[in-house]
């Protein structure tokens, strides 16, 4: 029997960003700002006896749900990162969240949706004054928390030396995260200008109008996210630049690819399994090792097979 080390041939399986720590403190800074503007509003609600104030503060507790979910992620993908029952890591736990706050943000756009058509119909007497405070309150939150989140929303991608400007390299649990206190944020703003515009020049149909726009921004927020990140769990194909660049750095005069398969595994992070032809092969250690200086590859399997007839070029060759 064979007892040669295998060990040399193992693959590292920890495919987090490298701004996966960062990422998670700053959620964790944004579940705790949220909460407790969740507690202080139903406090308030409750000692007022405020409608208004007590179902936002309830409405704060799903979004402080939801971003309790995210750290929770962030969390777990670290813990359990070189878990050998997550054959390629936990690289896409936070894409697996990312789809369920998707989802989530969809039924939030449609609930917004609905009672702002039926306002229209059936409009309600409005304490503007209230409710006005409590917006400017919940946009002041939110505003925080985007900025906390922002940061490294905007520039904590893993960017490979093309800079790629697409999602394909994004943190969706940050995204789902940063999506969900724009939408808040949004719905803040929206509601400050309907409430305005009722209080000041008699417009009640603003209200209704405003959460429709809010609705449908919402809505193109959630289908991007959807469709990223399932591309991301159903293991799509990357771009087709990064198709060409593998292409071009395995393939030679003498070498061609065969078949090629590149996929996400994490957050900026691919894996690549690649079957070449040549008609004088090399090792394929040797043809892997042209994808090195690509940082953003971290799991490459190169399988090499000799042609066994070569164009007459490359036998002259």
């Amino acid at each position: 029997m064979h007892h040669a080390d295998s060990k040399p041939l193992a693959h590292d399986h920890n495919f987090l960003s490298a701004s996966h720590d960062a990422h998670e403190q700053r959620t964790r800074y944004v579940v705790a700002l949220t909460a407790a503007m969740m507690v202080i509003e139903i406090v308030a609600g409750l000692w007022t006896g405020s409608m208004a104030l007590l179902a936002d503060g309830i409405h704060m507790a799903t979004h402080a749900g939801a971003l309790g979910v995210a750290a929770f992620a962030y969390w777990f993908a670290k813990r359990h990162a070189n878990n050998p029952r997550f054959t390629f890591g936990t690289g896409k736990v936070g894409d697996l969240v990312g789809f369920a706050s998707a989802l989530v943000l969809a039924i939030f756009a449609i609930g917004i949706a609905v009672e702002s058509a039926q306002r229209f119909v059936s409009p309600l007497t409005i304490a503007y004054t209230e409710a006005i405070w409590i917006a400017l309150l919940g946009l002041v939150v939110n505003l925080a928390s985007a900025w906390l989140l922002g940061a490294d929303h905007h520039h904590g991608h893993d960017h490979d030396h093309h800079h790629h400007h697409d999602h394909a390299h994004a943190d969706n649990n940050l995204r789902s995260a940063y999506f969900h206190v724009l939408a808040d944020a949004l719905t803040s703003v929206l509601a400050i200008v309907a409430l305005l515009a009722g209080m000041y020049l008699g417009w009640a149909w603003m209200d209704a109008a405003m959460g429709l726009v809010g609705a449908f921004v919402i809505g193109r927020w959630s289908w991007s996210l959807l469709r990223d990140t399932a591309a991301v769990l159903v293991d799509a194909e990357a771009d087709s630049e990064r198709y060409t660049e593998v292409s071009e750095a395995l393939e030679d005069r003498d070498a061609a690819i065969g078949d090629l398969h590149i996929w996400r595994i994490g957050p900026g992070k691919y894996a690549v399994i690649a079957s070449l032809i040549a008609g004088d092969p090399l090792a394929p250690d040797h043809y892997a090792s042209r994808l090195s200086e690509h940082a953003e590859y971290v799991h490459v399997t190169i399988e090499v097979h000799r042609c066994e007839h070569p164009h007459p070029e490359l036998r002259a060759a």
